[in-house]
């Protein structure tokens, strides 16, 4: 594993979480469902956990919480250019490493025996891994309240070209004339 497959899973990553966040404000019910937004805040929240424990920050500083989608999604978008430049100072040799994360004593109450040691690389993946686990909930969350998921799979990113994130519809919500753009759910 290697900082240029990393980095691709990374905008993916961003690419779909927009694109599910595009979904969700294009659908009447779902902007301001309580599901959905505790999904996309736990989504959101471990992908800062991890890039807080890698720039080897305090883990006991609270995280920002929020009564609304809008407040949530502003959050969220603010953590990919923070990552991508975490991932400017990392190195291939670097990532091998082995790693531990802040929250070690946590991983060893859940599994019943101290985790194996794992390299930078490898926690890295965890976090691509989880986002798609959980817009995989956040999807269905968001057909339950009837809007129409996009598909977000990384083959059908690759087969658009690998567009990049778009977080245009976030300027764009009230113009009527506006295009939403990304993936569309029949695609």
């Amino acid at each position: 594993m290697n900082l240029v497959f990393l980095s691709e899973l990374y905008r993916h990553m961003e690419w779909a979480d927009s694109s599910v966040w595009r979904a969700v404000f294009a659908s009447p019910d779902a902007g301001g469902d309580e599901k959905l937004r505790n999904l996309f805040y736990h989504l959101h929240l471990v992908q800062r956990a991890f890039l807080r424990a890698w720039r080897g920050e305090p883990r006991d500083l609270p995280y920002p919480t929020f009564d609304d989608a809008e407040s949530l999604i502003a959050w969220a978008q603010t953590y990919y250019p923070e990552v991508f430049a975490h991932f400017q100072a990392l190195t291939d040799e670097v990532i091998q490493r082995p790693a531990q994360l802040p929250w070690t004593e946590f991983v060893e109450r859940e599994l019943g025996r101290a985790p194996e040691k794992i390299s930078l690389a490898e926690m890295m993946l965890q976090v691509p891994l989880h986002s798609q686990y959980h817009r995989g909930q956040i999807n269905a969350r968001l057909r339950e309240t009837g809007g129409e998921p996009p598909r977000v799979d990384y083959i059908v990113w690759a087969w658009t070209g690998k567009p990049t994130a778009d977080w245009m519809f976030l300027t764009n919500r009230n113009d009527p004339d506006a295009k939403m753009g990304g993936a569309s759910p029949n695609e």
